[in-house]
């Protein structure tokens, strides 16, 4: 008999490396470092969370059924918030508003394919995609990316068979930092659409891109959304990982048929979370740009500070928005070292392995590294206890 579909993916990486260090003891000298997960680890601003306390007491919507696809302001302000982003026309029936930009994943998934469909997906993937496309019994086509951890779109047009239904990318990129160049996005888009497909493109991590103004143009392109499917997150933008937010852009008949599944799901979105994102759309642009300059300085001590590394001879794959992604020197796997860098220098950091398919040989050799929760000081003591690590 078949396995239930929860029985074929793997665990979460986020979960399993929890186990790693649940019950641990560091020493009060080397306090762990935690550089597994991707997520903003403080509150939102005070505004943002006085709107919340508003809305909780005074509005009586902010604790009853909504729509399916989202509150009609907030999908106005985010339509509108994307035609300026992307010197584009979005419309907000256009756009949809989701509980977290991984439901946007699963929508869209949902909308576009049947049993034993395919999607092609870049390499190092995403996991959580990977884990959704398993459940969902649609077979992801690896892409491996090459130089620069970038994909080539004429090795993704030799993948695609007649059960492909789309192709993912995710920019800037997780789990590589990778920001994919505009031609290269737009090359991509022309491909799907020349062969019926969809193109997915996650910008989660959008708001902390390093470029200025449009990183594409996809949104300028004639009946972009015949082809595009756009997906968002709050979380990061505005500090929303618990009140689960996200949105998708795409044509007003994949939504119809995404509503399908969100309505059977979580009926729709949280109206809490809604409101803290309509608050921060209308009010929290300068302080998110001030959010944006942090992280790129981030960055910048992740590319200052490398050299320690390089000298015992780790290379810097990729950096940027949260990440940081690296090759490792040893002998032993990436999740071999991983485990013994939570015991020997209190660092959890998820190995390559990871976002990988099974077996395949990079991700012994590769780590991701979220940097977003630790500021330079940190990334100077994580730098600091790898070049000390000796297996």
């Amino acid at each position: 008999m078949p396995l239930p579909r929860t029985q074929t993916t793997f665990v979460s990486p986020i979960v399993e490396s929890r186990r790693w260090v649940a019950g641990a003891d560091f020493p009060p000298d080397r306090p762990l470092l935690n550089v597994s997960q991707a997520a903003p680890a403080e509150a939102p601003p005070q505004g943002l969370r006085q709107a919340l306390a508003d809305a909780a007491l005074n509005d009586v919507n902010a604790h009853l059924y909504g729509p399916v696809l989202g509150n009609g302001p907030l999908r106005q302000a985010l339509a509108r918030q994307m035609s300026r982003h992307y010197q584009a026309d979005v419309k907000p029936e256009q756009v949809g508003i989701t509980s977290g930009c991984n439901q946007a994943f699963a929508a869209a998934i949902a909308a576009l394919c049947g049993e034993v469909d395919e999607v092609i997906i870049p390499v190092p993937w995403y996991f959580n995609h990977k884990m959704w496309l398993d459940m969902a019994g649609v077979a992801a086509v690896p892409l491996h990316v090459g130089e620069g951890m970038l994909p080539d779109p004429a090795e993704a047009e030799a993948l695609i068979t007649e059960r492909t239904r789309a192709i993912v990318l995710v920019t800037p990129n997780n789990p590589c930092g990778v920001e994919y160049p505009a031609g290269l996005v737009q090359a991509f888009f022309t491909l799907a659409r020349n062969r019926g497909l969809a193109l997915i493109v996650d910008e989660t991590y959008r708001d902390f891109d390093s470029r200025t103004g449009a990183p594409h143009g996809l949104f300028r392109m004639p009946d972009w959304d015949a082809t595009l499917i756009h997906l968002y997150s709050f979380s990061k933008a505005y500090r929303l990982t618990g009140h689960r937010v996200g949105a998708l852009a795409a044509s007003s008949d994949r939504l119809f048929e995404m509503e399908k599944f969100l309505d059977t799901v979580t009926i729709c979105p949280s109206q809490l979370g809604q409101a803290g994102a309509l608050w921060g759309i209308e009010n929290l642009q300068d302080w998110l740009a001030g959010e944006r300059q942090e992280i790129l300085d981030r960055r910048l001590a992740i590319e200052e500070g490398f050299p320690v590394l390089a000298e015992m001879g780790w290379k810097l794959l990729g950096c940027g928005a949260y990440f940081a992604y690296v090759e490792h020197p040893f002998d032993q796997t990436s999740e071999e070292i991983a485990r013994r860098l939570v015991d020997e220098a209190s660092i959890l950091m998820l190995p390559g392995s990871m976002f990988m398919p099974a077996g395949a040989p990079d991700g012994a050799r590769q780590f991701r590294i979220a940097f977003a929760n630790v500021d330079r000081e940190g990334i100077r003591t994580l730098f600091d206890r790898l070049a000390a690590f000796n297996p």
